[in-house]
C-alpha cells in the first residue's frame, strides 16, 4: 500500500529533514520517495542562506537534497501506519497537508529498468526508480536500515 503526503507548501531542506527522519523512524515504512522541482547545482558565489540544495541527514546518513520537496510517497504494509505518519506530519507541517491512499511507487520492472539492467535481478527498492539516461547515483539514494 502506498500513501502520498501532499504538503500545502513546498518544503525547505530543514523541514524535509525533520519530516523524513520522523517517517523513516517508523517500523512499517518500506520506501520513501520525494517528488518536486529539481534544484539547481550549488553555486559557490551564492549566499548560503539562499542555497536550497544541501546535505540533509536521514537515519544518520548524509543525503544531498536535489529537489524542493512537493510530495512524499511512502510505501507501507499496514493501514494503521497512516495514523503514525499523520502524527509526524501534524508535528512538522503546521500549515497543513493532505494524505492520499493509492498506488504511487512501482513494484514491477519497467521498460526503463529493462533498458538499463537487462534481465539482471535488481533489488526491490530499485524497481521503477531508473532513468536510462542518468547515472543512478545522481537520482537515487538508498538508506539501509539496521536490522537488529
Amino acid at each position: 500500500m502506498d500513501i502520498e503526503v501532499f504538503p500545502h507548501r513546498v518544503l525547505g531542506a530543514d523541514t524535509t529533514e525533520k519530516l523524513l527522519n520522523g517517517i523513516e523512524g517508523l517500523d512499517d515504512v518500506k520506501r520513501t520517495v520525494l517528488q518536486g522541482p529539481k534544484l539547481p547545482p550549488a553555486d559557490p558565489n551564492e549566499d548560503p542562506k539562499y542555497a536550497d540544495r544541501g546535505i540533509i541527514i536521514v537515519n544518520g546518513k548524509e543525503i544531498e537534497l536535489k529537489v524542493k520537496t512537493g510530495r512524499i510517497f511512502v510505501e507501507i504494509s499496514n493501514e494503521s501506519t497512516i495514523d503514525d505518519i499523520r502524527e509526524v506530519c501534524d508535528e512538522y507541517l503546521p500549515f497543513g497537508f493532505d494524505i492520499n491512499i493509492g498506488k504511487y511507487i512501482r513494484t514491477q520492472k519497467t521498460t526503463s529498468d529493462n533498458i538499463k539492467y537487462g534481465d539482471a535481478d535488481i533489488p526491490d527498492e530499485l524497481i521503477g526508480m531508473t532513468d536510462q539516461s542518468a547515472k543512478l547515483a545522481d537520482r537515487l539514494t538508498i538508506i539501509k536500515r539496521d536490522m537488529e
